[in-house]
């Protein structure tokens, strides 16, 4: 059921008798029932989902309850505060499709008012596990700050205006880009996730470093001193000040969230208003006059590629990379968590050269699947696979590809991190080591390409499976993975023994030795998963239009 399933005429009279929050929440909370009826994997997901944020909130809870009475608990919460408001803000950018079961474009054609139905998708945006989550984690920094009646009165208005501004705050954002999120355009958007929760991730991870080694929480004081003045997490800063006796400056922190979320209403209202009343004009681009039509001759990469199925499979490869949603973020995230890993220990003095061989494995690891990315559509090169040869040249297409990115990009990250680390005398161990792996990875990814095909479905951002085919998934990159080490293993054993053995003069002779082993064993990798692709052929289209 959706809402343009509802006639108009019935929905003006329940919302006139029951009141249209009312109906939205009914909406909402039946939206989420019949969903979870479509599927068992869908089921079983919201339910794991659901376990799993409850735990975590429940130990949330507890650990800021145990900070009651340290000298530092406000400083922890009120940035921990400030970090969920901020996700709330960008989580639409990059999830557009979080929840679209109360986009505000599904009710253009039914007679609502902007100020009632603000306040039904407030009241309805209430119910989640993202609001569920907050609300512990909002409640849980109450009972850490809170101290005396004051610190108690604050703490009750705090709850409800901090919920409120976060949800304000998300619609408010997802309103005024709605319709560039459902373009493609904002669906490309959502590949710049991975790339943020790796960066993000990984500066994480090197705060927290920082922190134990400049003695303790006290080092983010500075930084609470100026978050706890921002909307998102004044009210819970209010809590704090209240505590200590400074009054005033709680009622001008109240104020702050109180004007913020009085402002995001009102600029809610207004791109609400405009969304629901002007012409969407997303499509106005489709009746401009084509491109220009380029000419038929064989230029740029396609010109340096032998002709036939090479330069077409080639080339089809690049524009899933530069335009498939899907491919794309893959790709992305690969490329920055290959290149953040290294560079970051680097810079925190802990690196070491061969980490670089962290960015050959990532970029190894979309070898895999390979005909994954094209669904159903897999039919037609199908057609074109009449032999073992075809398959072959199928394969060894698509690692060429692969190559074509990979092989520079795991050149710089290697000398990028020497450069950092100041080890240049064991760069050419890094880069023969890495050489030997991509070429491990290529051979593992076409067999497991061949034997154990998966969809991917095109309807998240997130799902890169199937229900039913998870499983399928994690047996396929972790069991190639560790084939592939096994297949690397001589170029290790002989990297170990030129350090071990004082030889690092010897270690430049592993550049042309792993890249000489690299291309052996990636070779007879894609000889042994042809005559297998070949002979799978109608198994690897049904796996793959399962999606």
């Amino acid at each position: 059921m959706s809402v343009l399933d509802a006639p108009a005429g019935a929905a003006a009279p329940a919302a006139s008798a029951q009141g249209l929050t009312s109906v939205f929440v009914r909406l909402k909370l039946t939206l989420l029932r019949n969903g979870l009826r479509q599927s068992s994997g869908r089921k079983a997901a919201f339910v794991v989902s659901l376990v799993l944020t409850l735990l975590l909130a429940a130990g949330q809870v507890l650990g800021l309850v145990l900070l009651r009475g340290n000298e530092h608990a406000g400083t922890v919460v009120v940035l921990l505060t400030g970090v969920v408001a901020l996700g709330w803000a960008v989580l639409p950018l990059f999830f557009p499709s979080g929840d679209d079961t109360l986009d505000p474009t599904r009710l253009v054609m039914l007679p609502l008012r902007p100020r009632p139905l603000i306040r039904a998708l407030l009241v309805s945006s209430m119910i989640g596990i993202g609001p569920l989550f907050t609300l512990c984690l909002v409640a849980g920094s109450v009972l850490a700050l809170a101290h005396g009646a004051a610190g108690v009165a604050f703490g009750v208005l705090a709850v409800p205006l901090t919920m409120l501004l976060c949800v304000a705050l998300s619609r408010a954002v997802a309103t005024a880009n709605v319709r560039l999120l459902n373009s493609r355009k904002g669906r490309d958007l959502a590949v710049l996730s991975g790339l943020v929760i790796a960066v993000g991730i990984q500066f994480v991870n090197f705060g927290a470093q920082r922190i134990g080694q400049s003695g303790g929480l006290s080092a983010l004081e500075p930084a609470a001193d100026v978050v706890r003045w921002l909307p998102g997490a004044s009210a819970v800063g209010a809590v704090d000040s209240a505590s200590d006796g400074a009054y005033g400056v709680a009622v001008l922190q109240t104020f702050i969230t109180v004007g913020a979320l009085a402002a995001l209403v009102w600029m809610w209202q207004r791109s609400l208003t405009r969304l629901m009343t002007s012409p969407d004009g997303s499509t106005l681009a489709a009746a401009e006059p084509s491109r220009k039509e380029s000419g038929t001759g064989r230029t740029g990469l396609s010109a340096l590629l032998p002709e036939g199925r090479t330069a077409t499979v080639v080339q089809r490869g690049l524009r899933y990379v530069a335009r498939d949603p899907k491919t794309k973020a893959a790709w992305v995230t690969a490329l920055a968590i290959g290149a953040i890993v290294p560079l970051l220990n680097a810079l925190q003095g802990a690196g070491s050269v061969y980490f670089a061989c962290f960015a050959a494995g990532m970029l190894g690891m979309q070898m895999y699947n390979q005909f994954g990315q094209d669904t159903s559509a897999f039919w037609m090169v199908a057609l074109t696979i009449s032999s073992t040869r075809d398959a072959y040249v199928e394969l060894r297409a698509r690692a060429l590809t692969l190559l074509l990115i990979t092989l520079p990009y795991t050149l710089v990250v290697c000398v990028g991190t020497a450069a950092l680390v100041g080890d240049w005398q064991s760069l050419p161990g890094a880069l023969g080591l890495s050489f030997a792996l991509l070429g491990a990875m290529l051979a593992t990814g076409a067999v497991a390409s061949a034997l154990s095909p998966y969809s991917i479905p095109q309807d998240g951002a997130f799902k890169n499976a199937v229900p039913g085919q998870a499983g399928l998934v994690w047996m396929s990159i972790l069991g190639g993975m560790l084939a592939a080490a096994l297949l690397a293993a001589p170029v290790i054993a002989l990297t170990v023994w030129a350090h071990l053995a004082d030889h690092h003069d010897g270690l430049w002779l592993l550049v042309p030795a792993g890249l000489g082993y690299g291309a052996l064993v990636g070779w007879a990798g894609l000889r042994f998963a042809a005559p297998r692709t070949a002979n799978r052929l109608p198994e690897i289209l049904a796996a793959v239009s399962k999606g």
